[in-house]
């Protein structure tokens, strides 16, 4: 061992450890006052010297004796005959044991050991008076001995004192004594004894170990991988956060819902093949669920079935409440925008969700079976499609950083005019990010709402992939901890 090399790598806790170690053994604590440092300071350092050969540790193990739970009562309000003898001496010298029980919040057996103590030493007399109820009554009185008595001359208390401030006691018959009472019990203590070797006696002698620490700052420092947010949770709390900055308020996005709300209200036929087993999900049970929207069940069945009060002629068929009862999955986040147009809207206004869906799909790089989608409208007197485009480009653009974007002419059964918004992946090519229109006169007009209303439904999940910069979409909701790691935080 290169003792200089040693010297000039000590920190500055371990030099002031060596120079408190003055040839005799010390604890940590006491090196600790000395070197004017904290205990776990000392004991580092302790640790450090003795893996470097510089220092060496003892253990002293000993006994000590301490004050059990009950122990502590007594020393803090007094033993029992203790009590009796004080309640006597302030009471006339004459009370009835009830009364001296209650003084002292006393339990019978505590009275009962108490008097045990005190009745052989003559201290006390047990006398029995007639009382008013023809029974009679148990008094306690003082004798002329328990009268002269010194409660300085308890042995028992002497030896609690001294357990208190020594953890032992000299007279061993009244330790004993406590012991059988339960008051007091033994405690194995370890001590650290902490000395200096000879090795460390020398390391203290070399110019070095005055000299400041040296440091290579070139060295490899472990990587530091600090805790933050998920990636794509990340993603998602900026997007609703801006959102709600603009005024939009977040609907309910429930991950089961009734037909109704997500085909029916959306004028969606019941024959309509998105509405097959190939294309959404079902649930075995329950089957269906209660519609308690009376009003909306009434106006989406005339809607359907006629075109209630718009002027379409609706899909001229008969509309079956067992079909919209049915429950399912959320297959789009435009369901919720249903529901909330059944509940009410305001006009003008602005809602969005972030919605959990549910699709039979083939899974690929941008597909998933489970994902999210964000899904939204604004109402309002003078909208246009026009309006449409603008806010779907500047999702695309400003929201996920493409710098590409186009508009497809498309057909969705609850919009006209409809289209398709996508943007160019710089590895994937042109995405379809998500779908948009302006909502039929059958819905809204049958709903009794008033005005015009541009909707859309994003693939969320595909904007992030053009925000974090990956090419697969499952990375969104991966647990592969190097990539977490590596993935740069969300910056907005």
């Amino acid at each position: 061992m290169d003792l200089r090399t040693v010297a000039s790598s000590l920190s500055d806790i371990e030099k002031k450890t060596l120079t408190a170690l003055s040839g005799q053994e010390k604890t940590p604590e006491e090196i600790a006052n000395e070197a004017g440092m904290n205990t776990d300071s000392s004991r580092r350092a302790v640790q450090w010297l003795m893996e470097k050969g510089l220092a060496g540790v003892s253990e002293i193990k000993s006994g000590k004796i301490i004050f059990t739970p009950l122990g502590e009562k007594y020393f803090r309000h007094g033993l029992p005959e203790e009590m009796i003898l004080a309640s006597l001496h302030g009471g006339a010298g004459t009370l009835e044991f009830r009364e001296i029980m209650e003084r002292n919040n006393m339990s019978k057996e505590e009275f009962s050991a108490g008097l045990g103590k005190i009745k052989p030493k003559n201290f006390v007399a047990v006398v029995t008076e007639a009382n008013d109820a023809g029974g009679k009554t148990a008094k306690l009185s003082l004798t002329e001995v328990g009268k002269s008595y010194d409660p300085q001359d308890n042995r028992e208390r002497k030896a609690m004192e001294e357990i208190a401030a020594k953890g032992n006691a000299q007279d061993r018959e009244a330790l004993k004594e406590l012991r059988m009472r339960g008051i007091c019990s033994e405690k194995e203590e370890t001590t650290r004894k902490v000395s200096i070797t000879r090795e460390g006696e020398a390391v203290k002698t070399l110019p070095e170990f005055s000299m400041q620490r040296a440091y290579n700052v070139l060295d490899p420092v472990p990587r530091m991988h600090i805790g933050k947010k998920q990636p794509y949770v990340q993603f998602l709390n900026i997007i609703r956060r801006k959102l709600t900055e603009l005024g939009f308020v977040e609907m309910e996005a429930p991950l089961i819902v009734h037909e109704f709300y997500n085909f029916d209200v959306l004028f969606q036929p019941q024959n309509h093949p998105a509405r097959t087993w190939t294309d959404t999900y079902r649930l075995k049970a329950p089957e269906h669920g209660r519609l308690a929207d009376r009003k909306s069940v009434g106006a989406v069945k005339a809607a359907h079935e006629t075109g209630g009060v718009s002027a379409s002629s609706g899909w001229k068929y008969t509309w079956l409440e067992e079909i919209a009862s049915k429950v399912m999955p959320t297959a789009h986040g435009t369901a919720h925008s249903g529901r909330q147009l059944t509940k009410g809207v305001r006009v003008p206004g602005k809602y969005f969700a972030i919605a959990r869906c549910f699709r039979p799909d083939v899974l690929d790089a941008t597909h998933l079976i489970e994902f999210n989608q964000m899904d939204g409208f604004i109402i309002g007197e003078d909208l246009n499609f026009t309006h449409l485009l603008g806010m779907l480009e500047q999702f695309a653009r400003e929201i996920a950083g493409a710098s590409e974007v186009k508009f497809i002419p498309d057909y969705y059964p609850f919009t006209e005019p409809s289209c398709q918004l996508s943007a160019k992946h710089p590895k994937l090519g042109w995405i379809e990010l998500g779908g948009a229109g302006m909502f039929r006169p059958e819905i809204l007009e049958n709903l009794g709402i008033k005005g015009q209303a541009i909707a859309w439904g994003i693939g969320i999940d595909r904007l992030a992939m053009f925000k974090l910069g990956i090419n697969d979409i499952r990375h969104l909701f991966s647990d592969n901890l190097e990539w977490l790691r590596k993935t740069p935080l969300v910056m907005e």
